[in-house]
């Protein structure tokens, strides 16, 4: 870990001050700060530090509380506390920002939502924070992969003065810690359990909760809608389908509130956390799976994280989570007793189940979702929101240097799309992009990939609508790419093709004369010649047009969309 700038750590009191010409005299001093647009995680974070779900924590964490983190998931102090909240930014960000600083916090409107006194800016080393929160630095774990690929180098801390509160994404289904509390104790719930999801809720769940009830005396479904990963059932369709689920728990004491969480993936030390945060929203039980909190099975069908390490981690820090654990054993559909039961109890030719990677699968073949299995209006919804991988939209990126063939390939391409497809079809070339979407930004590491990210939100549109987005720009930046596969990749599908053609052909080529202009230092960021080109690791299409012509490049990428199962 380097520290870039660094004072005595210690963890600042939160700002009581409610007079109104303190917030106003903050408002106007925030508009003059440098400002940082945040991700759909950090929004997540700051959310619940400043209204008490991440308690004892009121701001991102500083070097010293990160590194007692890391170590064995206490802060500096001594308080239980397993994941480190961190508040990532840019190398250029950061260098316009010393100790004493204060940035302001904007949201995807560019509200500003807080301002952070800073007190520490460092480097942190991912990988040691990948190994001691994951167990891992394999970025084949998702979490891993986002922590090491689409995090940003630079952690900055300090003291966090609350500015604007941001409308809630269900304002009738989301609850803060106080308001939980209070309508805990109106409804004189002194015992309440919590249950962690985000997924639909199906029979097994319903069968599982009501056992939970017993003895208690109220349930609390508290599903997450922070960001998800792709394959993830999307919030607006979970949350129709938990209205549905409610229908069957209407006789019993249950409340349905939305945790705007940024779920970590990281299994047994994200089981404790969730405790946690639990608590502090006012609940004395938690349902542990024994899977708490995994991202489930690598490539080869090994789990991540053994099947009850979630639990015995959880069991072993139970009295200072302040949360009791309910474990339920693995339960399977009973074919023969039309019922669910205990794994251990059902004989194996008549288990029957279904797992979240089956029914995703039967989802993109347009398989009937069995009524053993989920209530037929749950099955309904699922269907609605993801339909065949045949009618869903889906996302062509390419990516390399300028004169590599991205558009002649994006357009022969997009012939083939529409003399064998019905779907609409777009072209967003990197030339046309700059022309109309981007005409004022220039050609800084910035603007690129503002510009970028520009096309990856119309793209994301597009496939959302069940569209074809074919992208042609050159996307130097592995950042920017790894951005717009996570986003696209949340609503439908997403190939990367990386035209390799070589920088020498490139330059031989020179149709628009920009390589002779970049060296004659007339034209200046010029990716190949004075700007990077980041060559991505990982594509699921490589071409090089070198050697590779137009036909043969379209054909392999034909393939492999069908090989995704997007064309017959």
């Amino acid at each position: 870990m380097s520290f870039l700038h660094k004072t005595h750590p210690g963890r600042d009191k939160p700002d009581k001050s409610d007079k109104p010409d303190a917030l106003h005299r903050l408002i106007w001093e925030a508009a003059e700060y440098p400002k940082w647009r945040l991700t759909p995680r950090q929004h997540c974070d700051l959310t619940l530090l400043l209204n008490g779900g991440f308690a004892p924590l009121n701001s991102f964490v500083g070097p010293e509380d990160y590194e007692s983190i890391l170590d064995d998931m206490h802060l500096a102090y001594g308080a239980l506390w397993p994941i480190p909240i961190t508040l990532d930014v840019t190398r250029e960000f950061a260098k316009q920002l010393k100790v004493g600083d204060s940035i302001a916090l904007l949201n995807v409107e560019d509200l500003a939502l807080a301002a952070l006194t800073i007190t520490d800016i460092w480097e942190p080393d991912r990988e040691r924070e990948a190994l001691c929160v994951y167990g891992t630095k394999d970025d084949a774990h998702p979490g891993v992969h986002r922590l090491l690929t689409q995090t940003n180098p630079v952690y900055i801390s300090g003291s966090l003065r609350a500015i604007h509160a941001a409308a809630p994404l269900h304002p009738d289904l989301q609850h803060t810690p106080a308001e939980l509390k209070k309508l805990f104790k109106d409804s004189q719930w002194e015992t309440v359990v919590a249950f962690q999801t985000r997924n639909p809720l199906h029979h097994v769940h319903l069968q599982m909760l009501r056992s939970a009830m017993n003895g208690l005396d109220g349930l609390l479904i508290h599903p997450v809608i922070g960001p998800t990963r792709p394959g993830d059932i999307g919030r607006h369709t979970r949350v129709r389908c938990y209205k549905h689920a409610l229908k069957r728990l209407q006789d019993q004491p249950v409340k349905l509130s939305l945790l705007p969480l940024a779920m970590r993936m990281a299994g047994p030390r994200e089981a404790v956390w969730h405790g946690l945060i639990r608590a502090n929203h006012g609940c004395t039980h938690m349902v542990v799976g024994r899977d708490h909190a995994g991202p489930g099975e690598d490539a080869s069908g090994k789990p991540f994280y053994g099947m009850y390490e979630a639990i015995e981690l959880f069991q072993e820090h139970a009295d200072k989570i302040g949360v009791e654990p309910l474990i339920f054993e693995h339960m399977v559909y009973d074919k023969s007793a039309r019922k669910y039961a205990p794994d251990t109890e059902v004989a194996p030719e008549n288990k029957r189940r279904i797992s979240g990677s089956q029914l995703r699968r039967m989802l993109e073949v347009g398989e009937d979702i069995p009524e053993w299995y989920t209530d037929p209006e749950v099955a309904a919804e699922l269907h609605r929101a993801y339909p065949p991988l045949l009618r869903r939209g889906f996302t062509v990126f390419f990516t390399g240097l300028s004169g590599s063939g991205k558009s002649t390939l994006a357009k022969a391409l997009i012939a083939h799309l529409m003399e064998n497809d019905t779907r609409v079809i777009t072209l967003l070339d990197g030339d046309d992009v700059r022309s109309h979407l981007s005409s004022e930004l220039g050609f800084s590491r910035e603007h690129r990939a503002l510009n970028v990210r520009r096309i990856g939100f119309v793209a994301d549109l597009i496939t959302k609508t069940g569209g074809i987005a074919v992208c042609a720009p050159i996307a130097p930046y592995e950042v920017d790419r790894n951005y717009n596969r996570e986003t696209i990749s949340a609503s439908g599908g997403y190939i990367q093709v990386y035209v390799n053609t070589p920088l020498e052909v490139c330059r031989q080529r020179d149709v628009k004369g920009h390589y002779k202009r970049a060296a004659e230092g007339q034209e200046k960021h010029f990716t190949g010649v004075s700007d990077p080109y980041e060559a991505p690791p990982f594509s699921e299409v490589v071409i090089d047009t070198s050697t590779v012509s137009v036909r043969e490049g379209c054909e392999r990428i034909v393939a492999k969309i069908r090989e995704f199962g997007y064309l017959k």
